[in-house]
């Protein structure tokens, strides 16, 4: 998240939010934010999201996701927020909604995803 320069600005149990200012370097041919950077942060908020409702040893993985771009991102800042929808051991499904904000209107929605990440402990190389 670092690389495109995002900042996580809200983390509660099951629920995470991460800020992304626009960049132009992160848009497409039209200038509006790629949707490659949506998806990661959509994911990130959600796998986030995932990690607060686990065990501090274990890790997270997404095995799946789904996205739905429903505006293009066009914006000073995004938001992108991370729930988890259904707990679990092994399995964890978190939702995510992506957001434009402009100074001369309400946050838009532009994105939304569905992802299923996979509980991982004891593996070599994969730690919390």
């Amino acid at each position: 998240m670092a690389t495109i320069g995002a900042e996580l600005t809200r983390v509660e149990q099951g629920s995470v939010e991460i800020e992304l200012p626009f960049d132009a370097k992160l848009t497409q041919q039209h200038g509006f934010l790629h949707a490659g950077i949506i998806s990661a942060a959509l994911d990130a908020a959600g796998t986030y999201a995932a990690y607060s409702v686990i065990d501090p040893d274990a890790s997270i993985l997404t095995i799946e996701f789904k996205v739905n771009l429903m505006s293009p991102g066009r914006g000073e800042r995004f938001l992108f927020r991370g729930e988890v929808t259904k707990p679990g051991t092994t399995i964890i499904v978190s939702d995510g909604r992506g957001y434009a904000i402009s100074q001369d209107g309400p946050a838009k929605l532009i994105a939304s995803m569905t992802g299923t990440m996979m509980v991982i402990r004891g593996r070599e190389g994969i730690e919390g």
